[in-house]
């Protein structure tokens, strides 16, 4: 950080806080912004009704009244890191409301002065004035806070015209400095100075004297002195007793020992209260500086803070040691001897520090970034006041010792061992923590669960930010004032809950690796008002739909929702916030969908079963075994018991309550007469030891024909149906036109069972016989049923059947009643 960024941060405070107050006042359309837009000049287009103007960083050389005659509303103009090098005040006559001009870091010379009566800042410095530009004219200016100046050399009189305001701050920066006439500071009337001096100059330490007498809040930046130790201007009694600075800042300091510690006796000696200084480089003792001399000064140092004085605060930051011999005991027994409240020794490369011989009135100790050990303070009974202890970034391994530390400051409120290397071993020794302990930050270490085994009964606010923890013990010591609870960056797979948390307001859980956190959180953390459980690689699944509804009913105790919780498994939903990812309440309650599936499936067994019934589904399986089995049966018989030609002309179906029909009209027209037909008739052709389907099936298959007598007795007979199936089959199978349908009586269709969907199919799709009632008509039916059967039968069968000794001349196959 360089030295220009240190004067910007801490000197322009004052600054931003008017340029906030008037900007927070004015809508945008009141704002122009040009900052660095390489302008050379400035604009012709500014609108009229601007009120806060910015030109800054740009490279305009000169201002002339016609640019700002219109901008009659102008309240804040800045100027600064530009290329002026003269300024006329004249240009701003007619901007009477103006209260903020900003004209540092430009390169101006000569200035014309001209009272603005409503100006509160005004800002010359970072010029190259040889003397200060302070005009009669700011004498009038009675509105002005902040007055910014910048010169090569400081005169008595320079601040005379001013020295009846009552300025909040002065802002000096003097760069090339070559002269100082003392006591020039003191006529300043103002709450707060701050000095900038020249960089690699020797610093004059009149102004410093002059500085602490001329404001209550005194900042001097670069303080060098590289001339002999007895060169050294040590103040005057008159001008000591003439101090009123209460709070004095040192930044970027280089100077030796010896004139430090001389420094260090005048602020103890005046009525400082806080003193801070930063960058602090401190160099040993030249040639000339004896022992004889050196040494005086330790003791007067050591009788003064002995004595006590008006100091409270000391901070110390970013020391550096250049001493060729430098004795840190001697040093550490000031420091820890010290009557103030507050002490901050901050990046000092400090590797230890003294137990205070009597009882300290440390209230605050800030001894962070430095190289400090877990024997610090170890059985030191004199910290009991000490209410903060801040110990961040230090080589503090055992957080076991570090209660011990603590036992003994019985009023510790605060404890800070952030960025240490602390861990646990869960040894048998049990930890031992002050009982006043409330706040504890232990986070960026290296502790593990084992954390829950060594932490203060009493402790309300505790860090553990950034460690190793996966999870917090159920048998842990229960922390009943525990309130604010920070698990950030660390291993957690789920929420903890607080079984011995009862007392839990707030709990930060970021940065885990929680993939679906428990959605009972709130159920068993009923004070918690705050949960903050983003950033974490959320797995949007059933699972996590839970806790989604969860903070739909926490009422916005979800912290950063919805933004900070977003999907990272799986894959497809990665990047998906949480809040828009939905599934539906079939698809995650297990019960409903078991339950749902359960349903549907008995509604489909149902829906089958009531089908196959209706459809007679299992009839036509069994019969449909029963024609697999026959075929099988025949591919495996012997080859001469084979018979694959076909045997008779037809095969008669009917009911055995229509047999004298087919006896006494149907065999004897068809078998009697010219052309002899042979029937099949189950008595003579059923082969016996086979079964009743087994031989149908073979009937069939060795008949030309299938001829069924369908009547009212037809459709009850389960035979005869059988026989209808077995030859519907055979015409399906080898696509022949076999079957020869006679209608003996009219069916009705209510009358035909719904499982005889075939014969419905049948008797609707193909052309049937119908016998005739009139005898007149009978010749030409027997014609018809005669042409329909008519084949020659193969030759081999006919000589076979000439050889044989049956002597009936037909066979008639006859269906049996159910």
């Amino acid at each position: 950080m360089g030295p220009h960024t240190n004067i910007n941060t801490l000197a322009y405070v004052f600054t931003f806080t008017l340029w906030e107050n008037i900007q927070s006042t004015v809508e945008n359309e009141f704002i122009a912004n040009y900052s660095s837009s390489l302008l050379t000049n400035v604009p012709k287009n500014i609108p009229v009704h601007t009120h806060i103007l910015d030109l800054s960083h740009n490279r305009i050389s000169g201002l002339s009244i016609t640019e700002f005659i219109s901008l009659s509303g102008l309240q804040v103009l800045n100027l600064s890191y530009n290329q002026i090098t003269e300024l006329d005040f004249n240009v701003f006559i007619f901007n009477e409301g103006l209260e903020y001009l900003d004209l540092s870091h430009n390169n101006m010379l000569i200035i014309s002065c001209q009272t603005l009566a409503y100006l509160r800042h005004l800002d010359l410095s970072f010029n190259s004035f040889t003397s200060m530009p302070v005009c009669q004219e700011f004498g009038n200016m009675f509105h002005l806070e902040y007055l910014g100046l910048s010169a090569t050399m400081i005169r008595r009189s320079d601040f005379r015209r001013i020295m009846h305001l009552q300025l909040h701050t002065v802002f000096l920066t003097l760069e090339d400095f070559s002269l100082y006439e003392p006591q020039s500071l003191t006529v300043l009337n103002t709450r707060r100075l701050q000095v900038v001096y020249a960089a690699n100059q020797n610093f004059n330490f009149s102004l410093l004297y002059d500085g602490m007498s001329s404001s209550e809040n005194l900042k001097i930046v670069n303080l060098r002195y590289a001339l002999s130790y007895k060169d050294f201007p040590a103040p005057s009694l008159a001008l000591l007793q003439k101090i009123k600075t209460k709070a004095l800042v040192l930044d970027t300091v280089d100077l030796q020992w010896a004139i430090i510690l001389q420094i260090f006796l005048l602020i103890w000696n005046s009525p400082v209260e806080h003193l801070t200084v930063r960058h602090l480089t401190f160099r040993g003792p030249l040639a000339e500086l004896t022992e004889h001399d050196f040494l005086p000064l330790l003791i007067s140092l050591e009788q003064l803070i002995s004595l006590g004085g008006s100091m409270k605060v000391l901070t110390l930051e970013h020391v550096r040691n250049k001493l060729y011999y430098f004795n840190q005991g001697i040093l550490y027994r000031e420091f820890s001897e010290m009557d103030i409240a507050s002490l901050t020794i901050y990046d000092a490369y400090m590797p230890h520090m003294l137990c205070p011989n009597r009882t300290s009135s440390f209230q605050y100790l800030n001894f962070s970034h430095n190289t400090l050990t877990d024997e610090l303070f170890q059985n030191c009974g004199t910290l009991t006041n000490l209410k903060s202890l801040i110990l961040k970034r230090n080589k503090f391994e055992s957080l076991r010792k570090v209660s011990f530390m603590t036992s003994y400051m019985k009023s510790l409120q605060r404890l800070d061992m952030s960025n240490n290397l602390l861990s646990h071993d869960g040894a048998a020794v049990q930890c031992r923590w002050a009982k006043s302990l409330t706040e504890l930050d232990l986070s960026s270490n290296q502790l593990t669960d084992t954390v829950f085994e060594c932490l203060p009964v009493n402790i309300a606010k505790l860090d553990l930010q950034n460690n190793q923890i996966t999870s917090v013990p159920v048998g842990m010591a229960e922390l009943q004032a525990l309130k604010e609870l920070n698990l950030a960056s660390n291993r957690l797979a789920d929420l903890p809950g607080c079984g011995s948390f009862t007392s839990l307001e707030l709990l930060n859980v970021e940065l885990n690796l929680i993939l679906s956190p428990s959605a009972d959180f709130f159920q068993s953390c009923p004070r918690v008002r705050e949960l903050q459980a983003g950033h974490n690689p959320f797995k949007c699944s059933c699972e996590l739909q839970d806790f989604v509804r969860l903070e739909r009913r926490s009422g916005g105790k979800l912290s950063d929702w919805p933004s900070a919780y977003v999907c990272e498994y799986p894959e497809g939903l990665r990047g998906t916030q949480l809040k828009d990812f939905h599934l539906t309440e079939l698809a995650c309650n297990t019960v409903l969908l078991l339950v749902t599936a359960l349903l549907l499936t008995l509604v489909l067994v149902a829906a089958v079963a009531f089908l196959c019934i209706y459809l007679d589904v299992p009839w036509y399986v069994r019969m449909t075994w029963q024609w697999t089995q026959t075929k099988r049966r025949a591919r495996h018989q012997r080859p001469e018991e084979q018979e694959t030609a076909l045997q008779f002309h037809a095969f008669i179906s009917y009911s055995e309550r229509d047999s004298l029909w087919v006896k006494n009209e149907l065999i004897p027209h068809l078998e009697k007469g010219e052309g002899c037909i042979r029937l099949c008739q189950h008595e003579r052709n059923f082969v016996p030891g086979k079964s009743i389907v087994e031989n149908i099936v073979n009937c069939i298959e060795k008949s030309y024909k299938s001829v069924f007598v369908l009547s009212p007795n037809f459709v009850q007979s389960e035979w005869c149906h059988y026989e209808l199936y077995f030859a519907h089959h055979k015409l399906f199978s080898e696509n022949s036109n076999s079957l020869i349908l006679i209608l003996l009586e009219p069916i009705a269709p209510y009358m035909i069972p719904a499982r005889y969907h075939k014969l419905k199919a049948l008797m609707a799709k193909r052309t049937y016989l119908e016998w005739p009632k009139e005898r007149g008509k009978h010749a030409l039916f027997w014609a018809n049923l005669r042409a329909a059967i008519s084949i020659n039968l193969p030759m081999s069968f006919e000589a076979h059947e000439e050889q044989s000794d049956v002597t009936s001349t037909s066979s008639i196959g006859q269906c049996a009643n159910n």
